[in-house]
């Protein structure tokens, strides 16, 4: 399998989002920010095809927007919660401009299944090396502001009180999410972004309640998934999508019943 060499690009390209979406995903679980990476990812596919549109590689349209979008929900902060009829206008709108644009650009149309659903098998090395710089400013950004991040995560109030800007915080954090979507989206693309960076993150919650190890746990599921599910679509020809979306979801399922005699005992402590 390694001997071509888009694979061994594959396995590079999914490492560097799979490290980085474990790890950003972790803090969006623990801040109940799930909605927000599956909110940017459609909002991200307007800025790809409008790339498309103006000869631009889709990776920088959809960046652009992610980052954009990613501030204006930080700067919304909570006043954002709860508005799920105004989110989904938004995130269909969003779907809407994409297929507009298609639709004056048709010749480029073959690239909204890449889009939507991904096509790590079809990363050049060229963009490897793109999603490698991504990565590296989206990890650096996440380990200046995690103590704070944490801290404002779990106890707003007091946080606030110490000093803490929730707003920058928040704004900050969200943009990061930008970066890991616009990532994501490169492998599992961006209808399915919300099994990589929530799936892998979620099952480290159920399985670990100390932060580091949790974490650590999210980035090791989430890459255990990603070149399990690029080896299962080498060996069965099916979408490399499907089986890393499978086998987050099949990872959750696990850990819902390995965290049970867990919660059972301090249920009964």
């Amino acid at each position: 399998m390694l001997d071509y060499d888009f694979m061994r690009t594959a396995f590079a390209a999914g490492t560097i989002v799979a490290v980085v979406c474990g790890a950003v995903g972790y803090f969006l679980v623990l801040r109940n920010l799930a909605f927000a990476g599956h909110a940017l990812s459609h909002v991200g596919f307007a800025g790809a095809t409008g790339a498309v549109l103006i000869d631009i590689a889709p990776l920088w349209g959809l960046l652009a927007f992610t980052l954009a979008a990613g501030v204006a929900m930080g700067v919304l902060g909570e006043r954002l919660r709860g508005r799920d009829i105004a989110v989904g206008i938004v995130l269909s709108l969003s779907l809407g401009l994409g297929v507009l644009f298609l639709h004056f650009y048709t010749s480029h149309a073959t690239q909204t299944v890449a889009l939507l659903f991904g096509n790590v098998l079809g990363v050049s090395s060229a963009n490897v090396w793109n999603l490698l710089g991504l990565a590296v400013v989206c990890l650096i950004a996440l380990a200046v502001i995690s103590r704070p991040l944490l801290f404002a995560t779990i106890d707003p109030e007091l946080a606030e009180a110490k000093g803490v800007s929730l707003r920058t915080i928040s704004v900050l954090f969200l943009m990061v999410v930008g970066l890991a979507v616009a990532e994501a989206t490169q492998v599992v693309g961006i209808l399915l972004v919300f099994a990589l960076m929530v799936g892998p993150a979620a099952t480290a919650q159920r399985l670990s309640s100390h932060f580091r190890a949790a974490l650590i746990l999210s980035a090791a599921l989430a890459v255990a998934e990603t070149w399990l599910g690029i080896a299962l679509a080498y060996e069965t020809d099916w979408p490399p999508s499907f089986w890393i979306t499978a086998l987050s979801c099949l990872a959750y399922g696990l850990s819902y019943f390995a965290s049970m005699p867990r919660a059972a005992r301090a249920e009964a402590e």
